[in-house]
């Protein structure tokens, strides 16, 4: 199999077993730059990796200085033979290219719910928002209610923020984080949705103060992304 460029990833395909998510600390924007071009080079190098990998993805954080790694895979499985057999193999490409990067944060994640992304909308997704939610302890009912109540706030809210496209909540396969991906349209449209009265996107309502105030959240954190590299398998030898 080839490697495919794509537009994005689709992360709501209900074919991926996992999800494993993981932040790369690069330093400046001009390394960003670089290790997303040593990554592209390492990949199309070679031919795709596993079958049981579905896509992989990189997005430019806002702040300058971190990369966000976004794949989807068949299963755990698929992923561990990847990393017996090809992983490395890359990432010593990359880090002759660019050396110095630091891995960090790497979490599985099963797709729990989506929504917002209506039939027929055809927007591109200019920037992502990546909400990461920690829980004091494992507990995956804990887990699924947060993001239950999440939805039901905004199934109530009258007010659906400008330039939100769809959102997709991951649950972390050890019971201790949920992880919400959620495409806008520009990162001007979440600065403005965040800017509207209440605490985060959201109407002032109860049932937001509710998952504000939900208990056994612990801490979390909000920051934006561009995308810039997204691959799957491509037809070939």
């Amino acid at each position: 199999m080839t490697v495919q460029f794509t537009d994005r990833p689709d992360p709501g395909r209900t074919d991926a077993g996992i999800v494993k998510a993981s932040t790369w600390g690069v330093g400046t924007p001009e390394r960003q730059r670089q290790v997303v071009d040593a990554i592209r080079k390492a990949w199309e190098s070679r031919a795709w990796p596993h079958a049981g990998l579905l896509s992989y993805s990189v997005l430019v954080g806002e702040d300058g200085a971190t990369l966000l790694h976004h794949s989807q895979w068949t299963g755990e499985l698929a992923y561990q033979d990847f990393v017996r057999e090809s992983r490395d193999a890359r990432n010593d490409d990359i880090d002759a290219a660019v050396p110095g990067i630091e891995r960090r944060d790497l979490h599985t994640y099963e797709l729990y719910r989506s929504g917002l992304r209506t039939e027929g909308d055809s927007r591109e997704p200019g920037c992502v928002v990546i909400v990461d939610v920690e829980f004091a302890g494992p507990d995956p009912a804990r887990q699924r209610d947060w993001v239950d109540t999440v939805f039901e706030a905004l199934g109530a809210d009258p007010h659906t923020p400008a330039g939100g496209i769809a959102a997709h909540f991951h649950v972390s396969t050890d019971g201790t984080r949920v992880l919400n991906y959620a495409e806008w349209e520009s990162a001007e449209h979440h600065i403005a949705a965040l800017a509207a009265p209440g605490d985060g996107v959201g109407s002032p309502s109860p049932l937001w103060e509710r998952v504000l105030k939900y208990p056994g959240v612990t801490g979390g954190g909000v920051n934006r992304y561009t995308p810039a590299l997204s691959m799957e398998a491509g037809a070939g030898g």
